[in-house]
């Protein structure tokens, strides 16, 4: 973060200093943060109070302190806190002049997001989203880690309802602007799908007439925001302005083929599993290119870039042999077909039984017992060999697989059952909304091999 003193910033978000003599003060040089066990030295702790949870009773020690009222630490004083961060980092992105990169979509915004900063760091300075920081909390933490040397603020924008990613686009006003799909995640919040489009495009509304749209040629919802923007539209797909041909899979699922943009191809090989990660690749490209970044760059990039995000198509493979695939992090129904499809044509290339661990998919609404019983299915169609359901919540899954699921209890049961019957012979994927916690049993699957695993 830009170095502000404590009187700067109550000026920058209408507050009040309140600590001793030398409070005004205190510079702040250090990130802003809302957990107090991840201290920043020279930070700022906003002070939320929550559900469950006041930040003010954890503020002792910190070195400054944004809050409703006062703490033992310098504070400034707000009447809300959430609004003054928001405040704070808009104030932020106007100083240090990065070009902002905004994307939103119901599913891959993490994957894109992983790759554009990837691409972007080859050319200059890069800051992007760390987590799940989409939010109205998560953009502004984003934010103030930036600093004057930040030439490109990549932000990940997540929608709960109308009007969220509008407020968004206010702290963070982008340059570019993504939207990746238009699927069912959230819709028990939304309603339609026809509802999360008209949030999502909230996002290219606010981009300048210089700026430029990035949009999914292959989603219609998603291609008809064209006319809610007056930017430039660069459009990524199968059909797209970026494209790709010649994809292939290896035996670990990543696949190969040739980026294209205005008649020039390159090469590329990613090295994160799963064919659903060429539309997430073709979509930083696009973005990357929207600043100038050249194609063959983009593509070098894309085929070095590494894992950034933890428990997402993330590969390991025990000393036996035995493949898992902690994909734990969250999940959807399009998030879990695209899984299944990476699972099986892992198992395809290396002739192993395939075992698909899954649970719950939260926030889907009145449908959710239907969908969860469309994974189950669509597990059963593309040639699961095992199905494993995990918790109550999961009996969908199931009932959509078949007889032949297994269906337990919970992750305890389901962990018992993984260790007992499967070996180095198989691939284990393990999926499911973060709630449910499932990657200790990914973790327990390693952990059960004697003689050391090694993640690739």
């Amino acid at each position: 973060m830009i170095a502000m003193t404590l009187a700067e910033i109550a000026t920058v978000v209408g507050g009040t200093v309140h600590g001793d003599a030398r409070a005004r003060d205190v510079v702040v040089d250090g990130a802003a943060y809302v957990d107090s066990r991840q201290a920043v030295p020279g930070g700022l702790f906003v002070a939320v109070v929550g559900e469950q949870v006041d930040g003010h009773e954890y503020a002792a020690g910190a070195h400054a302190v944004l809050g409703s009222r006062a703490t033992a630490a310098p504070t400034v004083v707000v009447a809300d806190p959430v609004v003054a961060l928001g405040r704070l980092a808009r104030h932020v992105v106007d100083r240090v002049d990065a070009i902002v990169l905004a994307l939103t979509g119901s599913q891959g915004k993490t994957g894109t997001k992983d790759y554009l900063a990837q691409v972007l760091a080859t050319v200059g300075p890069t800051v992007a989203t760390l987590g799940n920081h989409n939010n109205e909390l998560g953009v502004p933490l984003t934010v103030l880690t930036a600093d004057a040397g930040t030439r490109y603020l990549v932000v990940e924008m997540g929608a709960r309802g109308i009007g969220h990613i509008g407020y968004l686009c206010e702290l963070a006003p982008p340059r570019v602007a993504a939207v990746l799909n238009v699927g069912t995640a959230h819709l028990g919040e939304f309603g339609s799908r026809e509802a999360i489009a008209q949030a999502k495009g909230e996002i290219v509304e606010a981009l300048p007439a210089e700026g430029t749209a990035v949009l999914n040629a292959d989603d219609a919802l998603v291609a008809a925001m064209a006319t809610r923007t007056s930017a430039a539209v660069t459009t990524f797909g199968a059909d797209g302005d970026v494209a790709w041909r010649g994809l292939e899979l290896d035996e670990l699922g990543r696949a190969s083929f040739d980026l294209g943009h205005a008649g020039e191809w390159r090469p590329v090989r990613l090295q994160q599993s799963g064919a659903h990660q060429v539309l997430n690749a073709a979509a930083a490209a696009a973005m990357a290119l929207a600043v100038g970044v050249p194609l063959a760059r983009v593509a070098a990039a894309l085929s070095a870039a590494a894992d950034a995000s933890p428990m997402r198509m993330e590969l390991h493979e025990r000393a036996d042999g035995l493949v898992v695939v902690n994909d734990a992090y969250n999940a959807n129904p399009a998030s879990m077909q695209a899984a299944l499809e990476a699972l099986v044509a892992i198992g395809a290339r290396r002739g192993r039984r395939t075992v698909a661990v899954l649970g719950e998919m939260r926030e889907l609404g009145p449908t959710a017992y239907d969908e969860h019983v469309g994974v189950g299915r669509a597990a059963a169609a593309l040639g699961v060999d095992v199905v494993v359901a995990v918790g109550p919540e999961a009996a969908g899954i199931a009932a959509g697989a078949g007889d032949e699921a297994i269906v337990t209890a919970g992750r305890a049961e389901a962990l018992a059952w993984v260790r007992e019957n499967v070996a180095g012979a198989d691939v284990v994927l393990v999926k499911a909304s973060r709630g449910a916690a499932l990657e200790v049993i990914a973790d327990g699957l390693l952990a059960h091999d004697v003689e050391g695993g090694s993640a690739r």
